[in-house]
């Protein structure tokens, strides 16, 4: 399984933005996939996640109200959508993938087996 995320960019504060993780070599359906991110000397965290049908999504108390996790699994691609950008989202955000993932250990780098590039986020005040 291969993740690739793009989308990111420079942005102002208050601006959207909408990353797009595209999953290929196997059925993006069966598994969840999460955003992390990790902001310079900072460790990675988590931001959201999607369950495999879409049924279950998780947001960071950071970003609730703000960022939509979204999949279509018919195009293989989960999407982040951000609103209202702040300095503090400045990071870079990576996609994973989990195909036996159990729904309490959504949050949990270490839970994820797969792993795109990162993308660049950056928001301007």
């Amino acid at each position: 399984v291969q993740l690739q995320a793009f989308g990111g960019g420079l942005v102002q504060g208050g601006d959207s933005l909408r990353l797009s993780c595209d999953v290929s070599g196997a059925s993006a359906g069966r598994y969840t996939v999460a955003w992390f991110r990790q902001a310079p000397e900072k460790e990675r965290e988590v931001v959201a996640a999607i369950w495999r049908t879409g049924g279950y999504k998780y947001y960071a108390d950071a970003v609730k109200g703000r960022f939509t996790i979204s999949r279509d699994n018919a195009k293989n691609t989960v999407y982040l959508h951000m609103d209202s950008l702040k300095p503090e989202d400045t990071a870079v955000y990576y996609c994973a993938a989990d195909k036996t993932l159990i729904l309490s250990s959504w949050s949990r780098e270490d839970q994820y087996d797969y792993w795109g590039q990162g993308t660049l986020v950056t928001v301007s005040s």
